[in-house]
């Protein structure tokens, strides 16, 4: 534990001086990515959350409410419905999306509506099937 700042100092002074004693014990020597740039998206303006937005997504917290991370849900399962390697994975991907879908459609939503009812899986396997003859 770092002492208390003692009175009279400068805090800008005095955090100083701890990072120099602490670089001087050699405590930053094995850091992870010691040496190496920060990661940054280069095709991006500057966002000053950048680090709240990047801890956000490795923890894989979602900041939209849940009906509308489900509509996302169900958009990308559909996609993936369509390109799923079998006829077989392609149902077990729409009956599994059903589910989480019928489960919010019977439960008060937090958050706004979701909008979305079942798909159904006969007409997602027929267009399966449609795309796959068309190859």
């Amino acid at each position: 534990m770092t002492e208390r700042k003692p009175p009279g100092v400068d805090f800008a002074s005095w955090v100083d001086k701890q990072i120099r004693d602490a670089e001087a014990r050699g405590e930053f020597d094995r850091l992870p990515g010691a040496g190496k740039p920060l990661p940054s998206d280069v095709d991006s303006t500057y966002d000053e959350q950048w680090w709240i937005k990047r801890k956000l997504a490795r923890e894989g917290v979602s900041v939209l409410p849940p009906t509308l991370a489900l509509r996302k849900e169900a958009e990308d399962a559909l996609e993936a419905a369509a390109n799923a390697p079998s006829e077989r994975a392609a149902r077990r991907i729409v009956e599994e999306i059903n589910v989480r879908i019928r489960d919010v459609m019977f439960k008060p939503p937090p958050g706004p509506p979701l909008g979305l009812k079942p798909y159904d899986v006969e007409e997602v396997v027929r267009r399966w099937r449609e795309r796959r003859a068309e190859r």
